[in-house]
């Protein structure tokens, strides 16, 4: 007789179509219902249902859980109204006069809640150079007790080896979390290579819509996601049914967008290369790429990401005003191309001095490449770079 493929066996494109939600197995439906209840009735009171109150599960939102934990090989997954809320309560497992190590140029919305909220805690951040394994171990203390990285960084690109710094971790007893937002676990899966707690911004590229505000978080062990759990649950920090069911839906599509978007990413950071106007250009698909070699043993492509300089604030400012096609917007990840001035965007809430430091110029420019024709997108963002 022959077995049931084990859901963990599937090619990563079969698991976003047949993740063990996608036929509801009471009516046949094609889509996981959308369970807007906010509670369930106790048939026998002495045997509570699996879902008792919404804030506690919900059998939508549940799917979707199920689903990231799968995509990521994670043991558990949980959905929250945010990616700033999967990451704020991440940070939670921490107490006061605790001690973390965090990437440098990490994304301006987690800075801002480590130097300006959890510091009020008493928790200490120590932001390093993560291409550096030395800096990550030079800033360890005796109160230090985890380790966040983002790689690629937000905005420059950096990559930071993953499995080398989740193995010196562990040898000190160290909490591992990495922001998989950039490469989602089409492209990156932290889990297998260590990391303890993997964390997204679902707005962006597994949403893929511009129509989600999502954030997920998937642990490496259950024991691990019976304290997120906790926090959510006391925080009352959920994603609502509507939320989850449009995730799950721009989810199913997450292959084909990466795979279109990142073949245009490529032309288009391979074109500013040789544009002789731009100063610099970040993109780990380049040969030039200080983190390419490392990026390449840890993920399977180098996404849909360019950042790129152009010089100064007063061109980066003309640039926006002039292109046509990408949205001026804050956010990324979607199918249709968006393109973000990091020092007034994602990265305001960070001193300039500190900006600068970072290499978050002010004429950097963040591309995000969507799902228009790569012809197009080159010839506008030409003749927004053009000089009057």
């Amino acid at each position: 007789m022959t077995q049931p493929l084990d859901p963990q066996n599937r090619k990563f494109a079969t698991k976003l179509i047949h993740f063990g939600s996608e036929i509801d197995e009471t009516t046949g439906a094609s889509s996981v219902p959308i369970y807007q209840a906010s509670t369930f009735h106790h048939h026998d009171i002495f045997n509570p249902p699996t879902h008792d109150y919404s804030r506690s599960g919900n059998p939508t939102r549940q799917a979707l859980e199920d689903y990231i934990a799968l995509l990521e090989g994670g043991a558990k997954g949980y959905a929250f109204p945010s990616g700033m809320s999967a990451i704020s309560t991440a940070f939670l497992l921490f107490s006061a006069g605790d001690h973390v190590i965090v990437t440098e140029d990490v994304y301006g919305g987690t800075y801002r809640f480590l130097t300006t909220i959890l510091s009020r805690m008493n928790i200490e951040t120590t932001f390093v150079d993560m291409t550096d394994l030395d800096q990550v171990k030079s800033a360890l203390q005796a109160n230090t007790k985890g380790i966040f990285m983002e790689t690629p960084s937000n905005p420059t690109l950096k990559i930071t080896d993953i499995a080398a710094v989740a193995s010196w971790a562990k040898e000190h007893g160290l909490l591992t979390m990495l922001d998989n937002t950039f490469m989602t676990p089409y492209h990156q899966r932290p889990i297998e290579l260590g990391v303890d707690l993997v964390l997204h911004s679902a707005t962006k590229f597994l949403g893929g819509h511009s129509d989600v505000l999502a954030g997920l978080a998937v642990t490496a062990t259950e024991e691990l996601g019976r304290q997120v759990k906790y926090l959510q649950n006391g925080m009352g920090s959920v994603l609502s049914t509507q939320e989850s069911w449009l995730l799950m839906r721009g989810m199913k599509t997450l292959e084909a967008r990466m795979a279109h978007s990142e073949k245009s990413a490529i032309q288009l950071a391979k074109w500013l290369e040789q544009e002789p106007s731009i100063s610099k250009v970040y993109y780990p698909g380049l040969e030039n790429h200080p983190g390419r070699e490392i990026h390449e043993k840890q993920s399977a492509g180098y996404g849909a990401v360019v950042s790129f300089d152009v010089g100064s604030g007063e061109r980066a400012k003309k640039v926006l005003n002039k292109v046509k096609y990408p949205l001026v917007a804050v956010s990324l990840g979607a199918v249709e191309s968006i393109l973000s001035y990091p020092a007034m965007m994602s990265h305001a809430s960070m001193p300039r001095e500190v900006r600068l430091e970072k290499g978050i110029t002010d004429g950097l420019l963040r591309y995000s490449v969507g799902l228009e024709h790569i012809e197009d997108l080159i010839a506008d963002l030409a003749n927004a770079l053009q000089e009057d």
